[in-house]
């Protein structure tokens, strides 16, 4: 990503922890990203590795307590919203800042209709009476592919199918037209029918209204149809960042070869099996002393267990890896790691 584009949202050093009664668990620890207009970030990962704690902390949704956020700013707009989303005394959940949740079906009111759910931001946000509220909603849903608009309004969530559950959680997200719309792995328990299909509406409405994505997933399908860059998250840590291209095919860090391996593919070779990812990620209780990805991963030294990775190596332009292998003192050789040539050393 270029860097010279003005960024919409700055996210710098995010610490977030959670006291529980097993002791405090470290859940994000020191994640930094930039969100550009219009653009797609996609951030990746296994589950537990902090991926949707970040973005609940960014909307100030992570319970507290037992929940804190320790350090960290983020900056949207020229303001900070880390313990403040209120902006001019407006809050911009909703309004400025939207979110597809994970189940649908958990997140939707099931008392009241989905054009009264849709509508209730545009009341509170906009200002809007009760018939302009259900007026938009039903040309929101709508503009979601959702048949006979008008009557599916008046129903409720347990009448619609999971596929149209999560058009009608994009209509509530878009409900105030937001400039960064957070989808928190918005094709979970869909077929993949329905999943191309809520992802061409994505890519459709964002084109309309040069709206901004985070893109939360552990599909690595669903990422590189989706983003524009990309942050692979382990153990609370961003390992490595990139665009798409960089990440795919020259990827940087043992674990984001190790998500390639386990992903299915579609070339014709007829003996390549999925080689999955041995043993379990790090307990955040006590996270280890180095690389969180060290016990697992098949080309760990020495140093990779006992030193925290504290810096980024660069392999090119917005390309970068929290590696040791990227030292310049370095000499193991990975198959298939993208490495920094010695000229190329800083």
């Amino acid at each position: 990503m270029s860097t010279d584009q003005e960024v919409l949202l700055s996210v710098q050093n995010l610490h977030v922890e959670f006291d529980t009664y097993g002791g405090t668990v470290q859940a994000v620890r020191g994640v930094s990203f930039d969100v550009f207009p219009g653009k797609t970030l996609a951030i990746v990962g296994e589950s537990g590795c902090g991926k949707s704690v970040t973005v609940q902390s960014l909307m100030g949704l992570i319970p507290t307590p037992p929940g804190r956020i320790t350090q960290g700013t983020a900056i949207f707009k020229g303001n900070e919203i880390l313990g403040n989303i209120y902006i001019d005394g407006k809050d911009i959940r909703g309004s400025e800042i939207g979110m597809i949740f994970q189940d649908p079906m958990t997140s939707l009111n099931p008392t009241m209709t989905i054009g009264k759910q849709i509508g209730e931001s545009l009341l509170v946000h906009r200002g809007y009476s009760q018939k302009q509220a259900q007026n938009r909603a039903i040309e929101l849903l709508d503009m979601t592919r959702i048949p006979e608009a008008s009557k599916r309004a008046r129903q409720y969530p347990f009448e619609f199918s999971g596929g149209m559950l999560q058009r009608a959680m994009i209509a509530v997200a878009l409900a105030c037209e937001p400039s960064i719309l957070i989808a928190d792995e918005p094709t979970t328990a869909l077929d993949v029918t329905i999943q191309s299909q809520i992802l061409d509406l994505m890519q459709e409405l964002q084109s309309e209204n040069n709206m901004s994505i985070i893109l939360i997933t552990h599909d690595l399908g669903v990422v590189a149809r989706m983003a524009d860059d990309i942050l692979v998250m382990y153990a609370g840590k961003i390992v490595e960042q990139g665009e798409p291209e960089q990440i795919f095919y020259r990827s940087a860090h043992p674990y984001t070869l190790g998500l390639k391996s386990a992903m299915p593919s579609n070339k014709n070779e007829q003996d390549r099996q999925l080689i999955p990812i041995e043993g379990s990620p790090p307990d955040l209780f006590s996270p280890p002393a180095g690389c969180g990805y060290a016990p697992r991963c098949p080309n760990a030294m020495r140093i990779c267990k006992n030193k925290p990775v504290d810096q980024f190596f660069e392999l090119e332009k917005a390309h970068h890896s929290a590696c040791w292998l990227h030292h310049e003192d370095c000499e193991v050789s990975v198959p298939g790691l993208h490495r920094i040539t010695s000229g190329e050393q800083k």
